[in-house]
């Protein structure tokens, strides 16, 4: 397997699962965005450690 692949894979994903714009604009104001902070944060960490492979090589 390529990890090159398997990292691209595993970006798609995570964003996948984020909602759209249209999907936010629809929250009410009082919405719990706690599911959101950490669906971005798990987005942010698999970013993090696909830059950091690359750095590596």
């Amino acid at each position: 397997m390529n990890t090159e692949i398997d990292v691209r894979a595993h970006v798609a994903a995570v964003l996948a699962e984020l909602p759209g714009e249209a999907e936010l604009a629809e929250l009410p104001a009082h919405s719990d965005l706690n599911p959101l902070a950490r669906q971005l944060e798990q987005a942010h960490d698999v970013l993090v450690r696909a830059l950091e492979s690359v750095e590596k090589g």
